[in-house]
C-alpha cells in the first residue's frame, strides 16, 4: 500500500505522505496525522471510503461557517451500493436510523467519515491516544460537549464505505477487549461508579457470549473497572441535558434497548 502511494503520488507537489514506525493505533495516529496539518477543518475517512461527490468538502465547510457552535459533522455513511446506509458504521441509537438522510443533533459521530472544526480539537484536547482503538470520538465529544459545543450528524453529506475484506476488524477477543475497557473508562472519567456500571457490563457480558469472545469482554472489564482510576471530570449541567436530549431519550428504556443492542444483530 505505501509502495503504491509513493508510486502514484510521490511527484506531486501538493501531496505529503508520512509514515510511522510503529502502530500509534487509531486515536494516536489520527492525532499524530492532525498535528501535522493547519487547516481550519479536519476531514477525515476510512481508507477504504470516498466521498460520494466532489462538493462534500465544500459542503462541509459551508456548514461550518453557518455553525460557530459545531464541534464536529458525521457524515452519512453509505454502503458499497451507494444507495443503502452501512449498518456497521451506524454509532447512533438505532431510533434514529429512518433519520439517516437528515440532520441531527448528536454526542459522537463515526471515524469512517467525519470533520471536525480545528478550534474544537484543540480545546477538547483530541482523542485520547491511550485508548489505542474504539471509542475515541465519543470521548472527544464529551469533552467539546462540555465545554458547550455542538456535534452533529449530517445526512446530506455521504461516503461511500465499500469496507474493504483487509481493512474490516471484525469482533475479536481483542476488539471487544478495547470495546468494553474504553466505555467503561470513558464512564469513570465522568464520575460513574462501578455500581452504575454494573448494568452496562452485564450488557457487554452478554454480547461477547453472542459473539463468540467471553473472554475479551472480561479482559476488558477488569482494566476498565481497575484500581487505577483515570482523572475525574465534572459534568455541567448543560451536558447533562445535552446528553438527556440527544442520547438518553433516543435510546428509549431499558427494555427497548435489550432489544435492540443486546438482542438484535451483531454486525461486525
Amino acid at each position: 500500500m505505501r509502495s503504491a502511494l509513493r508510486r502514484q503520488f510521490g511527484g506531486r507537489s501538493n501531496f505529503a505522505l508520512y509514515e510511522s514506525p510503529q502502530n500509534l493505533g487509531v486515536p494516536g495516529g489520527r492525532v499524530a496525522a492532525s498535528t501535522l496539518g493547519h487547516g481550519q477543518i479536519i476531514v477525515a475517512l476510512d481508507n477504504d471510503a470516498e466521498f460520494e461527490n466532489t462538493w462534500i468538502v465544500t459542503n462541509t465547510l459551508r456548514r461550518f461557517r453557518q455553525a460557530p457552535d459545531l464541534a464536529a459533522i458525521g457524515y452519512r455513511i453509505m454502503a458499497a451500493d451507494g444507495v443503502r446506509p452501512d449498518l456497521t458504521s451506524w454509532g447512533y441509537p438505532k431510533a434514529m436510523l429512518p433519520r439517516f438522510r437528515e440532520r441531527f443533533d448528536t454526542t459522537t459521530f463515526v471515524g469512517a467519515g467525519h470533520a471536525i472544526r480545528r478550534a474544537a480539537w484543540t480545546a477538547a484536547g483530541g482523542y485520547d491516544a491511550g485508548l489505542f482503538f474504539a471509542w475515541e470520538e465519543y470521548d472527544f465529544c464529551l469533552n467539546a460537549i462540555a465545554l458547550n459545543w455542538r456535534i452533529a450528524y449530517d445526512g446530506t453529506l455521504g461516503i461511500i464505505h465499500k469496507v474493504s475484506p483487509e481493512a474490516r476488524i471484525s469482533w475479536s477477543g481483542q476488539r471487544m477487549e478495547f470495546f468494553v475497557r474504553n466505555r467503561l473508562l470513558i464512564g469513570r472519567k465522568w464520575g460513574e461508579t462501578r455500581l452504575a456500571q454494573a448494568p452496562r457490563v452485564l450488557g457487554y457480558m452478554l454480547r461477547a457470549m453472542r459473539a463468540g469472545c467471553l473472554r475479551g469482554a472480561w479482559q476488558g472489564v477488569k482494566s476498565g473497572i481497575g484500581p487505577a482510576a483515570p482523572r475525574k471530570r465534572h459534568m455541567p449541567q448543560t451536558m447533562r441535558h445535552y446528553i438527556m436530549c440527544n442520547e438518553t431519550h433516543r435510546r428509549g428504556s431499558w427494555l427497548a434497548r435489550c432489544r435492540l443492542e443486546l438482542f438484535g444483530r451483531i454486525t461486525p
